[in-house]
């Protein structure tokens, strides 16, 4: 049975196409197949961020419209066997998708894939509403600063009590607690929110901690999602994560600050030298 995960956040700029890319890619790896859906139209990222973006002709709003097929419109990743990317439309407005609509396509979704990631615009919007209404799952993406917690806890109420599950009286969405941008020097220097902090005001269950790392940016600017990355702690920390979202247990990660170690930085600068 597929199962529809949304990320989301309630503050925009937290990391969210990131994380979808980096969650959805790590799930193919491990043999699922799955699509990235990029619900934030007017604001296309995700082709950018997969590097697929010259291979886009047909998009989300085209396929609601009818006017082109799913299996025209869907991009096939050419580094991960069972992964694919729906893209957004750049050119529409969000106004354009109706819930019915977008019910239809993700049903369609739903016959060929294991895991449909929705990949959703920041804040409570409409594009937002749609990306999150036919959820099973979510990934909630926060930041570690008082803004970005107080705005996913407003995700939070709108989940449990807006969702198509919470109309149906089933049971409600399952949250995971994403912690991106991590960095546990600044904590300890009271410049950021510890890990303990966000979970007490949010109180769902944590699913990873991606550290405050430059290997971000580097992916997003070469088109590779970072899960691709095994050797930075980037994407060692969302491989992490997506083996807990399957339900394996793996020790947390880049919570705690990296002792300084004389021999390892001896190594580190040789390695550079040659």
């Amino acid at each position: 049975m597929a199962e529809i995960v949304v990320v989301t956040s309630g503050k925009g700029g937290v990391g969210k196409t990131t994380t979808s890319a980096a969650i959805g890619t790590a799930l193919a790896l491990k043999g699922f197949k799955t699509v990235i859906v990029d619900f934030d139209v007017g604001l296309r990222n995700l082709d950018l961020v997969m590097g697929c973006e010259r291979r886009v002709v047909y998009d989300l709003i085209n396929v609601h419209n009818g006017e082109s097929k799913l299996t025209q419109t869907l991009i096939k990743d050419k580094r991960v066997e069972n992964l694919f990317i729906l893209p957004a439309s750049q050119t529409r407005d969000k106004d354009a998708l109706s819930k019915e609509g977008v019910g239809k396509i993700l049903d369609s979704l739903k016959k060929d894939f294991d895991y449909i990631v929705c990949d959703s615009p920041a804040g409570i919007e409409r594009g937002a509403f749609l990306a999150m209404y036919y959820a099973d799952q979510a990934i909630i993406v926060t930041n570690p600063e008082v803004s970005s917690v107080r705005d996913s806890d407003r995700i939070l109420g709108v989940l449990s009590s807006k969702s198509k599950r919470a109309e149906d009286g089933k049971e409600p969405i399952k949250e995971h607690l994403l912690l991106t941008r991590y960095a546990p020097e600044r904590v300890k220097r009271g410049d950021m929110l510890s890990v303990g902090d966000v979970q007490e005001i949010l109180s769902i269950p944590l699913l990873g901690v991606i550290p405050e790392s430059k290997s971000v940016l580097r992916a997003s600017n070469l088109g590779t999602p970072v899960s691709l990355d095994r050797e930075s702690d980037a994407g060692q920390a969302y491989l992490d994560a997506v083996s807990r979202f399957l339900g394996e247990e793996v020790p947390m990660r880049f919570v705690e600050e990296e002792k300084f170690s004389f021999l390892k930085n001896i190594f580190r600068k040789r390695g550079a030298m040659a």
